[in-house]
């Protein structure tokens, strides 16, 4: 064999270094790399899992772009794999899979009424605020008072874009649908609930730091959260990140607050009961029992039972991957079964042949995107060394491919097709002083791509 053929389905942050560090890589033959992804633009949770307002994490778009841009990696974007193109169609035309799917949807929260009208999970919300094709392009935003269940980065996304006054978003990318949204928004407390103490949150310092900084809005602590037992006191005292956390909220607890028009409560020590309905079966309150630190950096339960009124209730307890057609799942995890990221069959443990994963979707969505680089490292030194274990394609051409889904009718984007819509979006941008302003629909995103329709 002279030629490698790789398809990578996913073209986020975990594809796209997966993709990077394979062609790198010392070998001993050539490969050749598509990347196919169900949305018409590449970058993933980058481009629609990182809040408008983060344009430091956006930046790593630039370094994924200049991978992109080498021209040595084609990208079929608007693929959708187990619709558009199957497992048996990619044995047909290449050796190997690598799947860098991630986890884009919500993880359960079971409790009762969780499922009430009013009720949302944060990656939906996330994905509405970032402009994602695939949601609807209103989102019911009529609560005054709000809960977010969850202490970890995501929460803190959802609770600034609930807070944070929608004019001091209009510099950034922000869809104007959803920016009008914001703006219509009769908010005026966000109550952001977690399970254990201040000196176990999840929250980064920075993530942390950034929410203290929105314009007209109190952040309220409460003291009783604030009575460290000695396995918080020593977390500050031996782990930087949090001592800078506890030094953040102890800050804002000195704070003179009641002049803002909006108020962001942080509660520690609550663990969730029950989302409370009214008699036409809408959120009406948040129950939680308070909790208190069991001197191990755990929390046990008090029997004390508390009660917030709200109208609108978001978790944000985590993502969770999902199944992929023809391919061995693990549901408890909401992962592909593998030994580092060598895709195994479910109970047997035995290799699946020619399949591969990276990402959350191979250890589940911990860790920031750098532990991405090392997570498809590993990957792909099996890759590399797994020949035993590929596929005999029959027809592994370039162009046996575009043949394929030309033959299917599907309008897939590629990567002149992704600058096309990157320009267009700058342009839309330029006029209002902002980066750009995304397209949102994804039929209008596929026509300026394919350039079907008049690029400004």
């Amino acid at each position: 064999m002279t030629k490698l053929r790789v398809a990578i389905v996913g073209a986020g942050p975990a594809g796209i270094y997966a993709a990077d560090i394979l062609l790198k890589a010392e070998r001993k033959f050539d490969v050749s790399i598509d990347l196919f992804d169900r949305l018409p633009a590449p970058y993933g949770l980058v481009r629609y899992g990182v809040a408008p307002d983060h344009p430091r994490i956006k930046g790593i778009i630039n370094a994924l772009r200049e991978v992109l841009d080498r021209g040595d990696i084609r990208v079929f974007g608007n693929v959708d794999f187990g619709k558009d193109i199957t497992l048996d169609d990619l044995k047909r035309h290449y050796h190997a899979v690598i799947f860098a799917t991630g986890a884009v949807r919500d993880a359960d929260l079971n409790i009762p009424g969780i499922d009430l009208e009013g009720s949302y999970g944060a990656a939906d919300f996330v994905s509405w605020f970032d402009g994602h094709p695939d949601v609807p392009r209103e989102w019911p935003l009529t609560a005054t008072s709000v809960a977010v269940i969850g202490n970890g980065n995501v929460a803190l996304d959802v609770s600034r874009m609930l807070a944070k006054p929608a004019e001091d978003l209009l510099s950034t990318e922000i869809p104007q649908n959803v920016y009008e949204g914001l703006k219509a928004s009769p908010v005026t407390d966000v109550h952001v609930f977690g399970r254990r103490g201040p000196a176990q949150v999840k929250f980064t310092p920075l993530e942390l730091r950034e929410l203290g900084e929105l314009n007209d809005v109190d952040m309220i602590l409460y003291d009783e959260d604030f009575e460290y037992d000695e396995a918080s006191k020593t977390a500050i005292a031996s782990n930087k990140q949090v001592m800078v956390i506890d030094k953040v909220l102890q800050k804002w607890r000195e704070r003179p607050v009641g002049n803002a028009s909006r108020r962001l409560h942080l509660h520690f020590y609550a663990r969730p009961l029950e989302v409370v309905g009214d008699d036409n079966g809408h959120v009406a309150a948040f129950r939680y029992e308070r909790t208190r630190p069991d001197a191990e950096g755990g929390v046990v339960g008090t029997g004390e039972i508390r009660e917030v009124p709200i109208q609108a209730i978001y978790r944000a307890v985590g993502y969770f991957g999902s199944p992929l057609d023809g391919i061995p799942f693990d549901k408890r995890h909401g992962v592909i079964p593998n030994r580092e990221g060598v895709a195994l069959h479910k109970g047997s443990n035995d290799v699946v042949p020619g399949v591969y994963a990276t990402g959350w979707i191979k250890r589940g969505p911990v860790g920031l995107i750098g532990h991405t680089k090392s997570d498809a490292m590993e990957t792909i030194r099996h890759v590399i060394n797994g020949e035993g274990s590929w596929w005999n394609p029959e027809a592994p051409s370039e162009q046996a491919v575009i043949d394929l889904l030309d033959s299917r009718g599907v309008k897939y984007t590629d990567l002149e097709g992704w600058h096309n819509l990157d320009q267009h979006e700058i342009a839309l941008g330029e006029p209002h002083g902002r980066a750009r302003v995304k397209v949102v629909p994804r039929d209008e995103m596929i026509a300026i791509s394919r350039a079907e329709a008049p690029v400004n």
